[in-house]
């Protein structure tokens, strides 16, 4: 069981306010403020800072948040290690997918895990890569499913599966009728892409940057939150878009949408697991990481 001060520590830590955490933990502000003193008096270190009306997390508060965060998934991971042990397997595995991978990509796994561990009970949280790291690093899943390039020092990244991103248009689309565009030609058509914070549009930034093209050179009209958002305006909008191949089934299959190529130009990407330095997967987060694996490869 977890200690229940170190637990209103984090909640305070993660809000970085006492009314949400007294909010949050049904206990009064008062006896908020009497577990995080007990704290501070048995390290001898102040762990937050007021300015004005607001907290902020010391050097030392900092410290402490890292490894609560830590502590409260090896509390996890040794809750479903133990209730392995008895006859049925329960217990509760949050999982956090960037958008992608949470809509094309996971569904079809959790149902088949769903099935073979009917008591253990699955929660998907999705948002982009840069959410579900700070989901992660928050104690708020047990492990992720992220896209993208950039890699944070606090998380540890393994392979998942490959995936391509390509450019789409209507099947409609006058302007485009030609099958193939140069990389030249790219730059002055009107683009729909994913918004900032999403491994999708890092990973085609990084690709551009390889061939000398700054993001800010292309003719975008708009950046919209989610895949589905962007087919259903490229479905309806003369102007063209950048998607997982895995989100296109559908749309290709019903000749609505339509695949462009660009000369000399591929967007390859690896979806990754992440889960947080110093730990590694074990029961059944290592099961469902086994078992998404051999699913969605064979």
């Amino acid at each position: 069981m977890e200690n229940f001060r170190l637990k209103v520590f984090r909640t305070v830590a993660k809000n970085l306010s006492f009314t949400k955490a007294a909010n949050e933990l049904f206990i009064s502000q008062p006896a908020i403020t009497k577990h995080i003193q007990a704290i501070e008096n048995e390290y001898g270190l102040r762990l937050f800072n007021r300015k004005g009306s607001r907290i902020y997390l010391t050097s030392a508060g900092k410290v402490l948040y890292d490894y609560s965060n830590k502590l409260l998934n090896l509390q996890k991971e040794l809750e479903n290690e133990l209730n392995a042990f008895k006859e049925k397997q329960t217990g509760t595995l949050r999982i956090g997918a960037s958008t992608t991978i949470a809509q094309y990509v996971i569904p079809p796994v959790l149902s088949k895990f769903h099935k073979k561990f009917p008591n253990f009970q699955l929660i998907l949280h999705s948002g982009n890569s840069n959410q579900i790291a700070d989901m992660l690093l928050n104690g708020d899943i047990d492990f992720g499913i992220v896209e993208g390039k950039v890699k944070n020092r606090d998380i540890k990244y393994f392979k998942f599966i490959n995936d391509e991103l390509v450019a789409v248009t209507n099947s409609k689309n006058k302007i485009l009728s030609k099958k193939e565009l140069s990389l030249k030609e790219l730059i002055n058509l009107p683009l729909v892409l994913r918004e900032r914070g999403s491994g999708t549009l890092e990973v085609l930034e990084y690709a551009l940057k390889s061939k000398k093209i700054k993001l800010s050179a292309l003719n975008v009209l708009l950046y919209l939150g989610s895949t589905e958002a962007i087919k259903y305006y490229i479905a309806s909008d003369d102007c063209m878009g950048f998607i997982s191949i895995r989100a296109l089934k559908r749309e290709l299959d019903t000749n609505e949408l339509k695949i462009i190529k660009i000369k000399n130009f591929k967007v390859h990407r690896a979806f990754s697991f992440i889960c947080l330095q110093g730990s590694t997967p074990s029961g059944i987060t290592a099961e469902f990481i086994k078992f998404t694996k051999r699913e969605t490869t064979s």
